[in-house]
């Protein structure tokens, strides 16, 4: 399903509004609310909104378990960090135990291991064969990517792994990633999308011949879960088909 707004204000409203209503509903039915969180620039405002009143003290953090959805492979510290980025705007400003709080990065170990330690942690957290989060956020670059599944890889084409590490050329740096497969099993993921820049490319993701090797995010379709797109008018621009 595909939301239209005027901009990123109104779409950011909307996904906090998302987030409190995901996290409420999980922890009435499960009694706890997992997410995944998105890097870039497309959650900002959502985090600064979720950090203050009042949207802070409707969600259940005591309860709420935070994972991402990719990252690059950078110390916490480094500004190119999505967990650093999740910190500052968020984390650090709501009370979510630190034992709840899963960056992917770890002091001394090589990516590869670490994705194995991470989908680890999945499988502990779970308890299942096929883990679910109540939330995954993602965002979508310019090039149709999403999470670090990035046009003409071999995670594109990965569909046993949970979490998978490796080597992206073009920025001379590792990532570490969610597969396809694995965010397909959650109950909802949403995608925030804003900006004219993002137009060709969600153009071609949702009314493009299905080329998922040249745009990743159609990759994005789960079997039972709800598929959220929210978007605004400037990324919207190109679609035909206008909700």
């Amino acid at each position: 399903m595909v939301y239209q707004f005027e901009d990123k204000e109104q779409l950011s409203v909307a996904a906090a509004e998302l987030f409190v209503k995901q996290a409420r509903e999980a922890v009435q039915q499960r009694g706890r609310f997992t997410v995944a969180l998105t890097g870039g620039s497309s959650p900002v405002l959502m985090h600064k909104m979720l950090s203050e009143s009042p949207y802070a003290e409707q969600v259940p953090w005591d309860k709420t378990f935070v994972f991402w959805g990719d990252e690059r492979w950078v110390p916490l510290t480094d500004e190119r960090s999505n967990a650093r980025m999740a910190q500052e705007t968020l984390l650090d400003q709501v009370p979510v135990p630190a034992g709840q709080i899963y960056p992917m990065w770890a002091e001394g170990t090589e990516p590869k291991d670490f994705a194995v330690r991470y989908e680890e942690i999945l499988k502990e957290h779970f308890g299942e064969e096929a883990p679910r989060f109540d939330l995954i956020l993602l965002g979508m670059g310019d090039d149709g990517h999403t999470a670090s599944l990035f046009p003409h890889t071999g995670v594109l084409r990965e569909r046993s792994r949970w979490v998978e590490a490796y080597y992206l050329e073009p920025q001379s740096m590792y990532r570490v990633t969610l597969t396809a497969s694995l965010i397909n099993q959650a109950r909802t993921i949403c995608f925030l999308t804003f900006g004219e820049k993002k137009a060709h490319a969600l153009h071609q993701v949702l009314e493009g011949e299905r080329n998922p090797e040249e745009y990743p995010s159609q990759l994005i379709a789960p079997d039972e879960g709800e598929l959220l797109w929210y978007v605004d008018k400037s990324a919207a621009a190109q679609l035909t088909d206008t909700p």
